[in-house]
Protein backbone atom coordinates (compact mmCIF):
# COMPACT_ATOMS: atom_id res chain seq x y z
CA UNK A 1 0.00 0.00 0.00
CA UNK A 2 1.69 2.89 -1.30
CA UNK A 3 1.44 5.76 1.68
CA UNK A 4 1.18 9.31 -0.19
CA UNK A 5 0.75 11.46 3.01
CA UNK A 6 3.59 13.97 3.40
CA UNK A 7 5.91 13.40 6.88
CA UNK A 8 5.83 16.75 9.23
CA UNK A 9 8.62 17.87 11.01
CA UNK A 10 8.27 17.26 14.94
CA UNK A 11 7.75 19.92 16.57
CA UNK A 12 9.21 20.39 20.22
CA UNK A 13 7.33 22.25 23.25
CA UNK A 14 9.35 25.13 23.54
CA UNK A 15 8.22 25.28 19.70
CA UNK A 16 4.27 24.87 20.69
CA UNK A 17 5.01 27.62 23.21
CA UNK A 18 6.27 30.17 20.90
CA UNK A 19 3.46 29.55 18.68
CA UNK A 20 0.76 30.44 21.28
CA UNK A 21 3.07 33.39 22.71
CA UNK A 22 2.78 34.82 18.80
CA UNK A 23 -1.34 34.12 18.69
CA UNK A 24 -1.07 31.21 16.74
CA UNK A 25 -3.76 28.82 17.31
CA UNK A 26 -1.98 25.54 19.14
CA UNK A 27 -5.26 23.83 19.63
CA UNK A 28 -4.03 20.50 16.88
CA UNK A 29 -1.20 20.18 19.42
CA UNK A 30 -4.09 19.13 22.23
CA UNK A 31 -6.01 16.46 22.98
CA UNK A 32 -10.20 16.85 23.00
CA UNK A 33 -9.90 16.76 26.97
CA UNK A 34 -7.35 19.40 27.30
CA UNK A 35 -3.78 17.41 27.60
CA UNK A 36 -0.87 18.65 25.86
CA UNK A 37 -0.13 16.05 23.14
CA UNK A 38 3.10 14.46 23.96
CA UNK A 39 6.19 17.28 22.51
CA UNK A 40 8.19 15.28 19.58
CA UNK A 41 11.56 14.67 19.71
CA UNK A 42 13.39 17.18 17.32
CA UNK A 43 14.42 15.79 14.01
CA UNK A 44 18.17 14.84 13.30
CA UNK A 45 17.75 16.88 10.39
CA UNK A 46 16.78 20.00 12.59
CA UNK A 47 19.08 23.47 11.91
CA UNK A 48 19.07 24.07 14.95
CA UNK A 49 16.98 27.36 14.40
CA UNK A 50 13.23 26.80 15.62
CA UNK A 51 12.46 29.57 13.70
CA UNK A 52 13.09 27.69 10.24
CA UNK A 53 11.82 24.38 11.72
CA UNK A 54 8.40 26.25 11.57
CA UNK A 55 8.87 27.74 8.39
CA UNK A 56 8.49 31.59 9.84
CA UNK A 57 9.91 33.82 7.18
CA UNK A 58 13.60 35.23 7.85
CA UNK A 59 13.85 32.69 10.54
CA UNK A 60 17.96 34.28 11.01
CA UNK A 61 16.81 37.35 11.56
CA UNK A 62 14.07 35.93 14.13
CA UNK A 63 16.61 34.16 15.34
CA UNK A 64 18.89 37.31 15.99
CA UNK A 65 16.17 39.16 17.60
CA UNK A 66 15.56 36.56 20.02
CA UNK A 67 19.15 36.36 21.12
CA UNK A 68 19.25 40.18 21.37
CA UNK A 69 16.21 40.26 23.60
CA UNK A 70 18.12 36.97 25.57
CA UNK A 71 21.23 39.74 25.95
CA UNK A 72 18.74 42.62 27.18
CA UNK A 73 17.29 40.56 29.64
CA UNK A 74 19.90 39.10 31.09
CA UNK A 75 21.79 42.07 31.56
CA UNK A 76 18.27 43.54 33.33
CA UNK A 77 18.65 41.15 35.55
CA UNK A 78 21.71 41.48 36.34
CA UNK A 79 21.56 45.16 36.72
CA UNK A 80 18.77 43.83 39.51
CA UNK A 81 16.73 47.05 38.39
CA UNK A 82 12.55 47.20 37.98
CA UNK A 83 11.11 47.49 34.91
CA UNK A 84 10.11 51.19 35.32
CA UNK A 85 13.95 51.81 35.52
CA UNK A 86 14.97 49.72 32.72
CA UNK A 87 12.65 51.76 30.43
CA UNK A 88 13.88 55.10 31.47
CA UNK A 89 17.31 53.84 30.38
CA UNK A 90 15.92 52.15 27.43
CA UNK A 91 13.74 55.62 26.24
CA UNK A 92 10.54 52.90 26.23
CA UNK A 93 7.40 52.51 28.28
CA UNK A 94 7.06 50.14 30.92
CA UNK A 95 5.04 47.63 29.23
CA UNK A 96 7.34 47.15 26.43
CA UNK A 97 9.95 46.71 28.80
CA UNK A 98 7.39 43.61 30.14
CA UNK A 99 7.18 42.40 26.77
CA UNK A 100 10.93 41.86 26.54
CA UNK A 101 11.47 40.92 29.74
CA UNK A 102 9.20 37.73 28.35
CA UNK A 103 11.29 37.55 24.84
CA UNK A 104 8.50 39.15 23.36
CA UNK A 105 10.49 41.17 21.08
CA UNK A 106 7.16 42.70 19.12
CA UNK A 107 8.03 45.29 16.52
CA UNK A 108 11.12 45.99 17.69
CA UNK A 109 13.83 45.53 14.74
CA UNK A 110 17.35 44.20 15.30
CA UNK A 111 18.99 47.66 15.11
CA UNK A 112 16.72 48.73 18.27
CA UNK A 113 18.00 46.14 20.06
CA UNK A 114 20.91 46.82 19.41
CA UNK A 115 20.31 50.20 20.60
CA UNK A 116 18.92 48.92 23.55
CA UNK A 117 22.36 47.33 24.56
CA UNK A 118 24.37 49.92 23.88
CA UNK A 119 21.77 52.08 26.34
CA UNK A 120 22.44 48.99 28.64
CA UNK A 121 26.25 49.33 28.77
CA UNK A 122 27.12 47.47 25.95
CA UNK A 123 29.37 47.86 22.84
CA UNK A 124 27.60 46.06 19.92
CA UNK A 125 30.06 44.98 16.92
CA UNK A 126 29.24 43.66 13.17
CA UNK A 127 31.47 41.97 10.81
CA UNK A 128 31.23 40.63 7.20
CA UNK A 129 33.13 38.55 5.77
CA UNK A 130 32.31 36.00 2.82
CA UNK A 131 29.99 33.40 3.62
CA UNK A 132 30.91 29.73 3.49
CA UNK A 133 27.88 29.00 1.70
CA UNK A 134 25.70 29.88 -0.97
CA UNK A 135 24.03 32.07 0.58
CA UNK A 136 25.32 34.19 4.18
CA UNK A 137 23.85 33.69 7.35
CA UNK A 138 23.40 36.11 10.85
CA UNK A 139 24.98 35.48 14.05
CA UNK A 140 25.36 36.70 17.32
CA UNK A 141 28.27 36.11 19.53
CA UNK A 142 27.61 37.39 23.14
Amino acid sequence: MNNSRKSRKPISAESIALLAERGKNVSRFFTKKGRMVAPRIREEGSNQNVFADLGLPHPERELLRAQLTLQIYELIKQRDITQAEAAKLLGIKQPHVSLLMRNRAGSFSVERLMDFLTALGQDVESRVRPARERHGAISLIA
